[in-house]
């Protein structure tokens, strides 16, 4: 009787089987190292000794969702994870490209947009393009600005993907991000993102992704009106 209870507050205080058997002068038990890898798992997840403290002093600790930690690291870690590498940061460089000053153009093959300026220079942005079989090139005008603004997912774009939802409010969950420039009467746009890492990647269904940072800086440099190059 007496070695149970002592058996038993070992287990409330978080002691091994072995601890116990060495204790009592018994052989311990051998267990698989799978076995002993899933126990270290299981008395992590309960909280430890931290468990039987909630435990002593309110009842059962209180159940989380199994990913709320994993959740908490992701989200702690994707600054460091999402940025673009350097050479899609905005920059100034100097341009020989096509564009007077004020026009936008965007080299997607390299994932680059150009804010042209004078003398020779511009403002480069890393972007990113649509994926193969939604590339275009062309000329068009910004004929319309929107800051957070609202997405409607077009018909064809609800076709191959009927779970998006058919309207969302502007905010930070909306996928255009922080600002948007529509393209004449087309239904692309240059818009920010809450996918940071898609930055430099061909990744849309044809719409110019940007940084928020960058997309909110374009959007108070450009007018409407202004040129748009796409090559």
């Amino acid at each position: 009787m007496r070695r149970a209870s002592r058996l038993f507050v070992c287990a409330l205080l978080g002691f091994s089987a072995a601890a116990f058997a060495a204790a009592e002068g018994l052989a311990a038990p051998t267990r698989s190292p799978a076995a002993t890898a899933d126990s270290t798992v299981a008395q992590s997840a309960n909280g430890g000794l931290g468990g039987l403290i909630e435990f002593l002093l309110g009842g059962r600790a209180a159940a989380r969702p199994p990913d709320a930690e994993p959740a908490v690291a992701a989200a702690e870690s994707e600054p460091a994870d999402a940025a673009p590498s350097e050479e899609f940061r905005r920059q100034e460089v100097d341009y020989s490209g096509p564009g007077r000053p004020g026009a936008i153009v965007i080299d997607t093959a390299r994932k680059f947009l150009f804010l042209v300026e004078p003398n020779g220079r511009a403002i480069r942005y890393g972007v990113g393009v649509g994926r193969p079989g939604f590339e275009w090139s062309g000329v068009e005008f910004v004929s319309h600005k929107a800051e957070w603004p609202d997405w409607t997912p077009p018909p064809e774009m609800m076709l191959r993907r009927p779970d998006l939802p058919t309207h969302m409010d502007g905010g930070p969950d909306n996928p255009l991000g922080a600002r948007a420039l529509y393209l004449g009467s087309s239904m692309f746009r240059i818009h920010g993102t809450n996918e940071p890492e898609t930055i430099g990647q061909n990744v849309s269904s044809g719409c110019i992704r940007m940084m928020n940072d960058d997309v909110i800086d374009l959007y108070d440099r450009v007018r409407v009106g202004a040129k748009v190059i796409v090559l």
